[in-house]
């Protein structure tokens, strides 16, 4: 007996299909809950990414000043000028020529004592007691009178070479405080005072002179006496003008 082969009945091809499509659906859905699942976890590469967001910014690099920052005006300042009118250093001279004129009258007492004594000798006879031991006591008084000059002379020129470079260190102060309120880059040193035609040696100052010519609104002579005369030396401001809007006066 021939077995015959069963084919399936409509009811049963419609519940194999409906259960081949619940069975992509389920499959797409895994799919999809795994790639969900996927990008929840934060991986490696996310987790740098995170941190360099989260770091805090780096400082950047000084920039190099510009052309237009950086300073560029010349200026010049008579030195001499300066000196001769800073009000502190004139006080300072006056008084130790006062000094100096005191000292050397109480070397010309002990000179004018010597030569009285030089006088008294010449009545006595050489060889005698008595011109033997004035001669002693010239010979010393001249001795101590040639140290004392010498020290006392070593003494004042210390003192002034001192005061020198005290006030001109406050022109060097004042100089660079200026410069920088005004962006002055570089500033000469040059001679303001007029030459005598009729002397000889000021003629030859005169064109042997380093800087042949001078705009007047660069010489800041004047702003530097002011700022030095001013009873605080170089720690105030100095006006924010330009250098050469000032009065040049002198």
């Amino acid at each position: 007996m021939v077995a015959t082969e069963a084919h399936p009945t409509p009811a049963a091809v419609t519940a194999d299909a409906r259960a081949t499509q619940q069975g992509v659906l389920f499959v797409k859905w895994q799919l999809a809950a795994i790639l969900c699942a996927i990008l929840a976890v934060p991986t490696a590469a996310h987790a740098q990414v995170n941190q360099r967001l989260a770091a805090p910014p780096v400082a950047a690099a000084p920039v190099a000043p510009t052309a237009a920052s950086q300073a560029t005006h010349v200026a010049v300042i008579d030195v001499g000028y300066v000196f001769k009118n800073h009000a502190r250093f004139k006080g300072a001279m006056d008084r130790m020529k006062e000094e100096v004129m005191a000292a050397e009258n109480t070397l010309k007492a002990d000179r004018d004592r010597i030569n009285g004594m030089m006088e008294q000798i010449k009545g006595f006879n050489p060889g005698t007691p008595e011109f033997k031991k004035l001669e002693s006591e010239i010979a010393k008084a001249q001795g101590d009178f040639n140290v004392d000059a010498q020290l006392q002379k070593k003494e004042f020129m210390d003192r002034e070479a001192k005061v020198y470079l005290s006030v001109y260190t406050e022109v060097e102060k004042a100089v660079e405080q200026f410069a920088r309120e005004h962006r002055i880059a570089i500033v000469h040193r040059f001679d303001g005072d007029p030459v005598d035609n009729s002397d000889r040696n000021q003629i030859l100052r005169g064109i042997t002179k380093p800087i042949v010519y001078i705009e007047p609104g660069i010489d800041i002579t004047p702003d530097i006496l002011k700022m030095l005369n001013a009873p605080v030396v170089a720690t105030q401001p100095a006006a924010t003008q330009p250098a050469g809007t000032q009065p040049r006066t002198r």
